[in-house]
């Protein structure tokens, strides 16, 4: 066949024809000659141009090929070497086995656009054994001329480079190579770090790296890090075809661009990633706490004009033990923890584990800076005492918001710049600003000690859920401990009942349970700290009773009709299996919850007769 679809002289007969009209005539010349045996319709897989649609016919043509053992050997020996890395490690095995059994590799193609293949024929003389390689047309009809004569006329070969050929040689390409002395090429190459998906490893990587050696003598980058593929919810590659594509622009209209590029940061190197709208609406959520903490921060801060207040600030040197030592114990235990998440973000940085960094930053800002740290920053605060109260808390809030934000910068750069230049003092971008410091003082103990408070907060606050206590309502408490413990809780008293909601002027610190103790809700925070917080103080009890009883009444009806079904032979029998296994299930769960209601009733009962 020619390659515009008519048959060659091969075809005798059918010489010149259409390769359609070709068939045709072939099937009735067979029948004309009675060689036509039956005519039957088969289906087929009919391969067709992507682009225009054209039936695509087998073709055998000559064409350029490379060499690829040679080049390969070198790019297998870098990585034994160690002087290439590839991360997620378990990848240098496929690496290893692609270049281990490689082919020699195809490089013509057929294509309008692309780099031309740099060879030029000799008019008139076989192109298999007559032909210049050159950089220009100006240098090959200058060889050619050389060789043939002034009367020479070229022309170069129609193809075009396979895509990879010309991406492989990106590294140095786009640097100013061949001149190895531009200064781009001497700054930039070899690089440090690869960043591509981990579909590419040969495709892309692997040639880079055999293209830069062979060329410059140099692995092109020490480090590749291959992320995972971005799939749907339900883990299928994206297509047109099953019209689950996400557009990236109308993900960012709707979440914003730092949500989309945290949620994507957070994958785990060479591990495909499933997109889903629940994921991008919970780091939406988290851009919008950021920026509320970032607007609390700020709202909280000294005035410009307050010169004092600044200086006040400016005397805490949260990166020498001593200032740390001398901390309340809630600024003590945020800038502990701060530091201590500084060294493990640096680390994972440094070992390219980003998933991690995202997820502990987030952990960290989250569940100890906004939840904790921030509210118990509001006894200080807003305590009428003034300044010498509020710096603290102040210069605590700063420092450690500032440290967030330099972490999250490289996830959530838009949000994090914009905070950033928000705050006072900022005479440079949040993005040239240096990293944080590590090896900075933490304090154990005052963690331990915090923790012990945050312990006594939860079970106060679940008391409180437990028997539906107002909000707004301030109970009382008495804490049991140790002399040590009672030492540094009463201290915090101000946090504690800020963050409990406890009446701060009947909040009592003991080292024996109090004489109510039978009328109380006895809590067990942790080993030798626990606290009684007055019934009557929380709940109307007669009201709780009632409460308490018609909601037994209601748990038992339903119960008896789950063990009513499963005591009935019928259901058993007939119902599927997976019913059966969910309705004992509930039985077990009410029965579980009818217990716990009725010890509460009893308690309640038992401190009416106390009480009368």
């Amino acid at each position: 066949m020619n390659k515009d679809g008519t048959l060659n002289e091969v075809a005798g007969l059918y010489c010149g024809l259409d390769r359609f009209e070709a068939r045709k005539k072939l099937w009735s010349d067979l029948e004309e000659t009675g060689l036509a045996v039956k005519k039957e319709p088969h289906t087929s897989r009919v391969p067709r141009s992507q682009r225009g649609g054209e039936v695509i016919e087998p073709l055998v043509s000559r064409q350029w090929f490379v060499s690829m053992e040679p080049l390969a050997e070198k790019a297998l020996h870098a990585v034994e070497k160690g002087e290439l890395k590839i991360i997620p490690e378990r990848f240098e095995k496929i690496y290893n086995h692609w270049l281990s059994n490689i082919k020699d590799w195809c490089i013509s193609r057929q294509l309008w656009w692309g780099h031309r293949i740099p060879v030029w024929y000799i008019e008139g003389k076989d192109c298999e054994e007559e032909y210049v390689v050159a950089k220009t047309a100006e240098e090959a009809l200058a060889k050619a001329q050389q060789k043939y004569g002034k009367n020479v006329e070229i022309y170069q070969d129609p193809d075009v480079l396979d895509t990879w050929f010309s991406s492989a040689l990106w590294p140095f390409s786009t640097l100013g190579w061949p001149d190895v002395s531009a200064e781009d090429f001497k700054q930039f190459y070899p690089t440090t770090l690869l960043e591509t998906g981990h579909d590419i490893l040969f495709f892309w990587v692997a040639r880079m790296v055999m293209m830069g050696i062979e060329f410059t003598g140099t692995v092109p980058f020490s480090y590749v890090y291959l992320h995972g593929l971005i799939r749907d919810s339900q883990g299928r590659k994206m297509s047109k075809t099953l019209g689950n594509v996400v557009d990236p622009i109308d993900t960012i209209k709707e979440f914003g661009t730092d949500a989309l590029r945290f949620t994507l940061a957070l994958g785990t190197a060479g591990q495909d990633l499933n997109l889903s709208t629940e994921r991008l609406t919970s780091n939406k959520a988290f851009t919008n706490k950021l920026w509320n903490a970032g607007k609390f921060v700020l709202q909280n801060l000294p005035s410009k004009d307050d010169t004092s207040a600044w200086e006040s600030i400016a005397d805490y040197k949260f990166d020498q033990a001593e200032t740390l030592g001398q901390l309340p114990l809630p600024e003590t235990w945020v800038v502990s923890k701060l530091h201590m998440l500084i060294d493990t973000v640096t680390t994972s940085y440094d070992r390219f584990f980003f998933g991690d960094v995202g997820r502990e930053t987030y952990d960290f800002f989250w569940s100890d800076f906004a939840d904790w740290y921030i509210e118990a920053s509001k006894a200080r605060l807003y305590k009428v005492e003034g300044h010498s109260v509020a710096s603290v808390a102040q210069a605590v809030l700063l420092y450690v918001f500032e440290n967030i934000l330099k972490m999250l910068h490289p996830f959530m750069p838009f949000v994090t710049e914009a905070l950033w230049q928000a705050l006072p003092g900022r005479n440079e971008a949040l993005i040239v600003s240096s990293w944080p410091q590590t090896s900075l003082p933490r304090d154990a103990i005052s963690i331990k000690k915090f923790e012990n408070l945050q312990s006594l907060t939860r079970a106060i606050r679940n008391a409180r859920a437990e028997y539906s206590v107002e909000p707004a309502k301030r109970i009382s408490a008495s804490i049991v401990a140790s002399t040590e413990v009672i030492h540094y809780i009463s201290r915090e008293k101000d946090v504690l009942a800020l963050l409990s909601r406890l009446d701060l002027q009947n909040l009592y610190f003991t080292g024996s349970p109090p004489g109510d103790a039978n009328q109380s809700v006895h809590l067990v925070a942790g080993e030798g700290l626990e606290a009684y917080l007055p019934l009557a103080d929380m709940v109307d009890i007669s009201d709780e009773v009632q409460r308490l009883s018609k909601r037994l009444s209601k748990m038992q009806t339903e119960y008896d009709g789950l063990v009513a079904r499963l005591r009935s032979p019928n259901f058993l029998e007939k119902a599927p299996e997976k019913i059966v296994h969910e309705v004992r299930e509930k039985a077990a769960e009410a029965e579980e919850k009818i217990t716990l209601t009725r010890n509460r009733l009893d308690f309640l009962k038992s401190t009416v007769l106390v009480a009368d």
